[in-house]
C-alpha cells in the first residue's frame, strides 16, 4: 500500500509562533512516527510583521504560491505592535490570506480540557464544548480586505466598510449546519446552530439574520435559535454550556472567539481553523505575545490542538479515516497531559512552558500507543 504524504506549508511567523510551532512539529512527529497510511512533509515559508520590516512584504508571492500548492496550512502567529503599515494598522498576513484562498469559515472550537482550571466556578463549566463559526470573507473587515472600495479617511474622520452578502451569508450558515449534524452523529446531546447578530438595530445584520431563517428551513433535523450579539456576550460567561455551534458575523466572532477562550483556560489552550471549498489553514487564536517570545513560557497547546484539527480535515477531504483517528488520539493526548496534573501553563499560574507541555503531550501518547 502506497503510503500518502501531504505536503504541509508552515507559516511560523513572529514573536512565540517559532516556538510553539517547533514543539507542534516535534509532537507530530511522535504522532505519526508509526503511521504507515499517510505521513506530512513541511514547507517552510516566510511572511510577518520581521518579514515586512526587513523586505518591505510581508506576504511573499513565493509563500503565498506555497500555501496554495499545499495540502494544508499550519500557521504559527503574525504581526507585532512596533511594526505597522503607514496606515497605522498591524501587519496581518493571516487575513490576506484569508481572501487570497477564500477561507470565508473561521471555526473557533471552545472545548473544556480537563485539569485546566476555569475563571467559572459553576460544576458545569467541565461540559463547555461549543464551536464559534466566524465569517471571515467580509462583515466589518470587508473595507480592510478590499481597500478600494473603503470610503477615504481624511484628518476629521475615518470610516470602515462594512458587507454583508447572501452568497457569503448562505454558506456561512450551511457550514455551520453541517458542521452541528456531524457533531450530533458523534454525541446526540449535540445538534444546535445560535445565530449571532445584531439586526434589532443594523440593516445588514437584519438582512443576515434573514439568510439565516431561510438556511435553518433547510436543516429541519437540527434545531435553530437566535441570540444578539451583546446578549450573547452575557450568556458565555452565565451559561456557555448551553450552546453547540455559534455562526456570526466577522468582528463579532472576533470579539467573542477571545471572550470564550478565555472561560477554559486562555487563548494557549484555543485552536482554530481558517476553512473555504478548497484549501485550509489551522493556527492558534493567541498572536505573537512578543512580551514573553524567547522565554519559553508560551503555552503549544493551541497549536498543537490546531493540527488536531488539519489531520481531521484532511481525513474528511481525503476520505482517510487514519487521519481522522490520529486526530482524535492527539486531542486524547493532551487532555490525558493536562488531566494527569502534572502540568500547568504558565498563563494558568504554573510554572510549565513550551518545552514540558510538549514533552508531556508526547508522553501521553507514547503511553497511549502502550510505548
Amino acid at each position: 500500500m502506497t503510503k500518502q504524504l501531504f505536503k504541509i506549508a508552515v507559516l511560523q511567523g513572529d514573536g512565540i509562533g517559532a516556538e510553539v510551532m517547533d514543539a507542534c512539529i516535534k509532537v507530530l512527529e511522535r504522532l505519526l512516527a508509526d503511521q504507515s497510511r499517510f505521513g506530512l512533509s513541511y514547507i517552510h515559508a516566510a511572511g510577518g510583521a520581521q518579514h515586512y520590516a526587513q523586505t518591505g512584504t510581508a506576504l511573499p508571492e513565493r509563500t503565498l504560491r506555497a500555501c496554495e500548492d499545499a495540502d494544508a496550512i499550519l500557521f504559527g502567529a503574525m504581526g507585532l505592535p512596533h511594526i505597522r503599515y503607514p496606515d497605522g494598522t498591524e501587519i496581518s498576513p493571516q487575513l490576506d490570506l484569508r481572501k487570497d484562498l477564500d477561507l470565508y469559515a473561521g471555526v473557533r472550537p471552545i472545548r473544556a480540557i480537563p485539569g485546566v482550571p476555569s475563571v467559572l466556578a459553576d460544576p458545569r463549566a467541565a461540559q463547555i464544548d461549543f464551536v464559534l463559526v466566524r465569517e471571515q470573507s467580509e462583515g466589518l473587515f470587508y473595507g480592510r480586505l478590499y481597500p478600494e472600495k473603503q470610503p477615504k479617511a481624511d484628518d476629521s474622520e475615518a470610516f470602515d466598510l462594512g458587507r454583508i452578502s447572501r452568497k457569503a451569508s448562505e454558506r456561512l450558515f450551511d457550514f455551520a449546519f453541517r458542521l452541528a449534524r456531524r457533531r450530533k452523529d458523534a454525541n446526540q446531546a449535540k445538534g444546535q446552530v445560535t445565530c449571532v447578530d445584531k439586526a434589532n438595530v443594523l440593516s445588514s445584520m437584519a438582512f443576515f439574520h434573514k439568510i439565516y431563517w431561510e438556511r435553518a428551513k433547510l436543516y429541519a433535523d437540527i434545531k435553530a435559535s437566535h441570540c444578539y450579539v451583546d446578549a450573547m456576550a452575557l450568556n458565555l460567561v452565565k451559561r456557555p454550556w448551553d450552546y453547540d455551534v455559534v455562526p456570526t458575523e466577522n468582528q463579532f466572532g472576533d470579539i467573542l472567539s477571545d471572550l470564550a477562550a478565555g472561560l477554559i483556560g486562555g487563548l494557549g489552550m484555543s485552536p482554530s481553523a481558517d476553512i473555504g471549498d478548497k484549501h485550509g489553514l489551522f493556527q492558534p487564536s493567541h498572536g505573537t505575545a512578543p512580551d514573553i517570545a524567547g522565554l519559553g513560557k508560551a503555552n503549544p497547546a493551541a497549536m498543537i490542538l490546531s493540527a488536531g484539527m488539519m489531520l481531521e480535515w484532511l481525513g474528511e477531504k481525503h476520505g482517510l479515516s487514519e487521519a481522522c483517528t490520529e486526530a482524535a488520539r492527539l486531542r486524547q493526548a493532551v487532555d490525558a497531559a493536562f488531566g494527569s496534573g502534572k502540568i500547568r501553563s504558565v498563563e494558568s499560574g504554573g510554572q510549565d512552558g513550551t518545552q514540558a507541555i510538549a514533552a508531556a503531550v508526547i508522553s501521553a501518547l507514547g503511553k497511549k500507543s502502550g510505548k
